[in-house]
């Protein structure tokens, strides 16, 4: 992934924070829930006693898990991609059909954004009695915060997918063989570098890209 000190960069790293943090949560939750397993099944091995709730709070969980990290693995290409037909593609065909796709992506989560954010707000009513809130079925947590990060989440992905259509937009108009923040499509020995790279940590900020340790 390239970038340059143009405002399209400024915004990518700008966003790339909250991603950051939101995946950070996320993998904070999974190694909490690792910690309430624990908690849990000691209880009920050692003391017959397991966590009170702990069903409710894997639910509590879950946006967390599923949805946080979503952005984050958008901003890299990460997620499942059929690239057998687009590594076969070069130029301005290439980045108009990822535009269309990318543009596609983003009319859905909008749509998503909508609708996840309605059901979040049908079980936010703090008018209602507290026997008819929306809550977990065992220690009764209330679920309107989990259900409010979905839509939370969904709207930083729409964040990055609409900096991706400007990078994609600009390089249709362009021509460019490598636009700027979005990721493009790797061999397998450009995968393998970038798989060294997220594991040594290493990062060469000089040349716009990550690069592993040699």
């Amino acid at each position: 992934m390239r970038i340059d000190g143009g405002l399209l960069s400024r915004l990518d790293r700008l966003v790339l924070r909250l991603e950051s943090s939101f995946a950070l949560l996320s993998g904070l939750a999974v190694f909490l829930l690792m910690v309430l397993a624990v908690v849990s099944v000691s209880g009920r091995n050692f003391f017959n006693q397991p966590l009170p709730g702990y069903v409710d709070w894997i639910e509590q969980a879950m946006p967390l898990i599923a949805f946080m990290g979503v952005a984050y693995v958008q901003r890299y290409g990460a997620h499942i991609r059929m690239d057998l037909f687009l590594s076969q593609i070069k130029g301005r065909l290439l980045w108009t059909i990822e535009f269309g796709t990318t543009l596609t992506i983003l009319l859905v989560m909008l749509v998503l954004v909508y609708g996840s954010y309605t059901h979040f707000d049908r079980s936010f009513d703090l008018d209602a009695p507290l026997w008819s809130r929306d809550s977990s079925m065992d220690i009764a947590i209330p679920l309107w915060p989990a259900k409010l990060l979905v839509p939370l989440a969904f709207a930083v992905l729409c964040l990055r997918l609409f900096l991706q259509l400007w990078a994609y937009g600009q390089a249709v108009f362009s021509g460019t063989k490598d636009p700027i923040a979005v990721p493009l499509i790797e061999n397998a020995a450009q995968q393998a570098a970038s798989e060294a790279a997220s594991v040594s940590g290493y990062r060469d900020d000089t040349l716009g890209e990550d690069r592993p340790r040699v």
